[in-house]
């Protein structure tokens, strides 16, 4: 039986995560609820939920030698996630976010992104690029994501973009994305709506265009294919995490052979049913599965 395979490339992070009543005010200090770490990052998550999906994720990220950084080490072998490390011998403190979930699921993050690690090397391992069906890069890490993005679209495999928010690089990135799905948040230069968006990348060549609204409906264009994808609604627990589920999903659901819209629809189901649950690991754990 063949294993789907992605590869997923770009941050990795050691997420501590409080839950509090409310998020603190200047100048005080507050008791959280609980506490939690965990390896966090856009392309992270999706790895993780990519293999929970049934397929083989390859994680291609920076995490270095620091102890700190075995935590991600550790939790990717726990979950059966390859990893390829952009910076063996990074010895300094891995990437750490502080994040701040309240009582309605809403957050707050602090981080240091990936520009305090320095890459030793971006050069794309073909043994591993080989029978892979997607590939996604988050846009950390700009130089390894624009070498793997080229590698895989000169091998005919699909390259999805995930568009938090625009980065240096991106530009000369997006000559070999063929899918785009970006956040309320994505603004390339000159854009300041989702429509502008749209024709920016499709400017650009992209072919697969979305846009998300957190728990709005999600605006997509595919060539003559185009309109609003709704996102169900459930009980908001916590929200992190979710666009990051919504992209592994959606590139699990691409690779069994369904079209864009089809597994964007199947990928918000998975994407708001992680948001019933704390963290981005529990939902995992629940009696529904993935369909």
């Amino acid at each position: 039986m063949t294993v789907t395979k992605g590869i997923f490339v770009g941050l990795s992070t050691i997420d501590i995560v409080y839950d509090v009543d409310d998020f603190p005010v200047l100048d005080t200090k507050i008791t959280a609820k609980s506490q939690s770490v965990f390896a966090g990052g856009p392309a992270t998550n999706a790895a993780v939920t990519f293999r929970h999906m049934g397929g083989e994720a390859v994680l291609v990220t920076g995490v270095g030698r620091h102890p700190i950084g075995g935590l991600i080490r550790e939790e990717m072998s726990q979950y059966s996630v390859k990893l390829l490390d952009l910076s063996p011998e990074f010895a300094e403190v891995p990437v750490i976010s502080a994040v701040a979930v309240n009582a309605a699921g809403q957050r707050n993050v602090i981080s240091a992104n990936a520009t305090r690690i320095k890459v030793s090397s971006v050069h794309v391992e073909p043994s591993i690029l080989a029978s892979a069906s997607v590939v996604l890069v988050d846009g950390h890490y700009m130089q390894a994501c624009q070498a793997w993005a080229e590698a895989a679209r000169r091998s005919g495999i699909r390259v999805a973009l995930d568009g938090g928010s625009w980065k240096q690089g991106l530009e000369e990135l997006l000559r070999h994305v063929d899918t785009a799905i970006c956040s309320g948040d994505f603004r390339p230069p000159g854009c300041s709506d989702r429509e502008q968006v749209i024709e920016f990348l499709e400017s650009r060549g992209v072919a697969e265009i979305a846009v998300t609204a957190g728990s709005g409906p999600i605006r997509f264009t595919a060539g003559r294919d185009s309109g609003l994808i709704p996102v169900p609604h459930v009980q908001v627990v916590d929200t992190m995490g979710a666009g990051d589920i919504l992209h592994g999903a959606y590139c699990w659901y691409r690779a069994q052979g369904f079209s864009f819209s089809e597994a964007l629809g199947k990928a918000a189901v998975i994407a708001s049913e992680s948001c019933r649950f704390s963290g981005t690991r529990a939902w995992m754990l629940s009696d529904r599965k993935p369909s």
